[in-house]
């Protein structure tokens, strides 16, 4: 690297690369004609391959638990879902010559405690639920004729192992990979760039060779770089020797001419095409994607992406998409990330573990900025239904911790490995609010008192620190530690990282902060990131001026984002969440999801949407929420006054309804959404007066007004430059009006097509306040994934074909087949009838 990292300034300068491997060359997709059945116990099977031919036929990636019904007996913290243990096989047949080839199995994700087995060999373990793992199997693979069986046994009958939802199975990717016993193995390359400016791209390659032959080898090395549109751009080759049954590291330096960068807006990716060649034969090719971009991180300025000031306007999120489970088609998460992305959002963090690589791929190709977070527990364990240290021990919440000394290098040294080249990924969180399970650390604050009462937090959440940093170390130099000091695994974690990294920030979020700061947790990493404690953030910046300090997680409020415009080196924050979850409910049923302040579990749009819209996004915006007064958190001052909060929490946004429709003289909040200073609100044509920015301390425009049926009305801007926003009162509902993301899908399998319903009145109006019961029929050669309606508390089964409503609404996702035709989608209730939707799948 040209550029020294200093505690004062980070500059971090990478040139990304994606390790997708070239499919034709090197993989084949894994993940169809797999057998799978549930065990009635947690015994590991004596003798495998086991008889299958009664098992269920599957698809990977699966999640077993997203098939079973909502249930009060299963745990909240897993969103009502049970576990299990389940066994797949797949059985196929291999003509590779072992003397020249190697075969590997790839898996990107099981969740969990897996082991595996080929024709009964053991091949391995991963207790790890969110780590890829892969396995060489070339010397237990049969050839010819003889059938080869992988078996892979998955125990989660730990089933609340986590507080939140995980899901169950071999939810991700699977691949097999054939290579040369002369090849780039697996993760196999590394790509920086020591210099970029606008002129020229300096290109660091680093590729690993294994020669798994008894003898030595000679070839030639040969690099293209090619550009978003397949043109050569530059090439590099060289000579190399190789000795048996090694492996050797390769350094190629290239440089690209008036590079175009990797930029939130405009992703440009370029290709890396590595082959070995053998005698003019190409016997290996690794094709890598990757995307120029700069990174720079300082206490001056905050954070800098290709020399430009970017506010990371970041959302946290969860690994499940809402019916489908965690076994995310790639399509689901387009639409989400899409919306997000229109909303303003650049920035996701993935909490609290690594996401699938086709997360991080499809983030690479939007333009999207990646905090990856590696682990939510280190050497103790959180308590899984109510978060903090762990009080409850029971067999079904033993979870990660029990292998995280045995497995914690490895774990992030794959994770690393494969994700590491990314151009999404800005920087590294080795954990999630750690602090919780090392309990010294609490009452080193002086908030919490009495240490047979550790959840008692004192005033905590609302009051800046108590001591000077000094008063805070000598408290925390004589509190009573236990075996591990959290200071020294964030030491070793972080070690880890850089050694494979050194081109991005390492950090961590802190919910004790104050202690962290001087504990020597801290001093572990690059940026320390704050977790709901806004309150020490000017505490921090005083006192340890060479450190970055910047937000992590946050409720998602407008005093979240006013530390990051009011303080130029905070300059992010991770509002909680952006899309609701499943999980992390204990005693909540039938709640068994929330938390999202944008999307629902089903993609639809919270009113938080279009708030943050009006925050982040640089262009005209006003929208209408409303709210019966009761609801609201607030007191009227007469009709049509300002309301006076009854509580300080009042001023904050707040999911509210996007529909005029109430009994007739009810109070209602209307609360407007706009990045205009001055709003006026009308009803019926008739001003019901102007609010100033001045009176909205949140960014929120407020009347207090009875209901009135009819035409609500917001506009602002000046003459000719107007924005409007309308609610209309609704009727009855007469039809289903049904929409799709898309009417062309490829017969690959994979595709998705999102179906919305919505009850409509007579007059085209959706009619929000009234629900049904309706059936989807789906006519042609797609796979029906399941059905939602985005409601916390909707326990209905997701994988059918019909549902109750809410907010008059309902999502149904298909999926294709692997066959072509015309698909045909209607929808019915009693007395109601909807459109027709027509797919063409080709």
């Amino acid at each position: 690297m040209a550029n020294k990292l200093t505690p004062l300034k980070l500059v971090f300068i990478l040139l990304i690369v994606c390790t997708t491997i070239n499919a034709q060359e090197r993989e084949q997709d894994f993940n169809f004609d797999w057998k799978f059945s549930l065990q009635k116990n947690t015994t590991k099977p004596k003798k495998v391959p086991l008889k299958d031919k009664k098992w269920r036929n599957v698809r990977l990636p699966h999640d077993w638990s997203v098939e079973k019904s909502f249930d009060s007996i299963y745990e909240g913290a897993t969103g009502y879902l049970p576990g299990g243990v389940g066994i797949y096989q797949k059985h196929f047949k291999s003509n590779i010559d072992k003397a020249k080839t190697n075969t590997y199995i790839l898996f990107d994700g099981v969740y969990n405690n897996a082991t595996f087995w080929l024709n009964g060999k053991l091949l391995g373990k991963n207790p790890y639920g969110y780590s890829p793992v892969y396995f060489n199997l070339t010397e237990h693979l049969n050839t010819g004729s003889k059938d080869n069986v992988l078996t892979v046994h998955v125990d989660h009958s730990r089933y609340a192992d986590s507080r939140w939802y995980t899901g169950s199975g071999i939810y991700r990717n699977v691949k097999l990979i054939t290579l040369n016993k002369l090849h780039i193995p697996i993760w196999g390359t590394y790509l920086t760039t020591p210099k970029i400016s606008k002129e020229e791209a300096e290109i660091n390659l680093e590729v690993k060779v294994n020669n798994n032959f008894n003898e030595g080898k000679s070839f030639t090395l040969l690099t293209k770089i090619l550009d978003g549109n397949g043109n050569q751009v530059t090439k590099i080759s060289q000579e190399v020797n190789i000795s048996s049954n090694t492996e050797k590291k390769i350094t190629q330096k290239l440089k690209i001419s008036n590079p175009k960068l990797w930029e939130l807006d405009n992703p440009n990716r370029y290709k890396a095409v590595t082959s070995i060649v053998n005698n003019s034969t190409v016997i290996n090719t690794y094709t890598t994607p990757f995307g120029i971009r700069n990174l720079e991180f300082s206490r001056d300025f905050g954070f800098k992406l290709n020399g430009k000031i970017t506010d990371v306007k970041g959302v946290c999120l969860h690994h499940d998409g809402g019916l489908v489970g965690a076994a995310v088609p790639k399509d689901v998460w387009r639409r989400r990330l899409n919306k997000l992305k229109a909303a303003g959002v650049n920035a996701i963090r993935t909490a609290h573990n690594p996401f699938s690589k086709e997360f991080l791929d499809l983030c690479d190709e939007l333009g999207l900025l990646v905090q990856t977070e590696f682990f939510d527990e280190f050497d103790y364990a959180k308590d899984k239904r109510t978060n903090y240290h762990d009080r409850h021990d029971d067999y079904i919440t033993r979870g990660y911790v029990e292998h995280f000394q045995e497995w914690n290098k490895s774990d992030l040294t794959r994770i690393m490995l494969r994700d590491r080249n990314h151009p999404s990924i800005f920087q590294w969180s080795i954990g999630n609010e750690i602090e919780w399970t090392y309990l010294h650390y609490r009452f080193v604050t002086g908030f919490w008192e009495n240490p047979n009462e550790p959840q008692n937090s004192g005033k905590y959440w609302g009051s800046e620190p108590i001591f000077s940093p000094e008063e805070m170390k000598t408290r925390y130099d004589a509190s009573k530690k236990g075996e591990f000091i959290l200071a020294e695994t964030a030491k070793k974690l972080s070690d880890w990282t850089k050694e494979l990294d050194i081109t991005r920030p390492i950090t961590s979020n802190f919910v004790i902060p104050q202690v962290s700061m001087v504990s020597g947790y801290a001093d572990a990493i690059d940026i320390a990131g704050f977790s709901y404690r806004n309150k020490d953030i000017p505490w921090a910046l005083k006192h340890f001026p060479n450190k970055l300090i910047t937000i992590n997680e946050n409720p998602g409020t407008w005093e979240d984002w006013k530390q990051v415009l009011e303080n130029p080196s905070v300059f992010s924050i991770f509002m909680w969440t952006g899309i609701d979850y499943m999980g992390e409910r204990d005693g909540d049923w039938p709640a068994k999801s929330g938390w999202g302040d944008m999307l629902d579990l089903a993609g639809f749009k919270y009113q938080g949407w279009n708030y943050f819209k009006s925050i982040w996004v640089n262009k005209p915006h006003i929208s209408i929420g409303t709210l019966p007064i009761a609801d609201s958190g607030f007191k009227a001052k007469g009709i049509s006054g300002q309301q006076l909060p009854e509580n300080s929490g009042a001023y904050n946004w707040r999911d509210s309804n996007m529909h005029w429709n109430y009994k007739e003289g009810e109070t209602v909040v209307v609360e407007v959404c706009s990045n205009h200073t001055i709003v006026e609100l009308l009803l019926n044509g008739k001003s019901l007066g102007r609010r100033s920015m001045s009176e909205a301390p949140d960014r929120l425009f407020r009347w207090t007004i009875p209901f009135q049926a009819g035409t609500l009305t917001a506009k602002a801007g000046f003459e000719g430059q107007e924005v409007i926003a309308e609610l209309k009162t609704s009727s009855t509902p007469t039809h289903i009006r049904l929409t799709t993301d898309k009417v062309k899908l490829l017969a690959n399998g994979y595709q998705v097509a999102h179906i919305e319903a919505q009850l409509v009145d007579k007059n085209g109006l959706e009619v929000k306040t009234e629900n049904v019961e309706l059936s989807f029929n789906v006519d042609g050669n797609a796979k029906i994934l399941g059905v939602d309606n985005g409601a916390k508390t909707n326990i209905q089964n997701f994988q059918t074909n019909k549902l109750v409503t809410d907010k008059g609404r309902a999502l149904l996702i298909v999926q294709s087949l692997r066959k072509g035709g015309k698909v045909n989608i209607k929808a019915s209730s009693k007395n109601l009838n909807s459109n027709t939707i027509t797919i063409d799948i080709k």
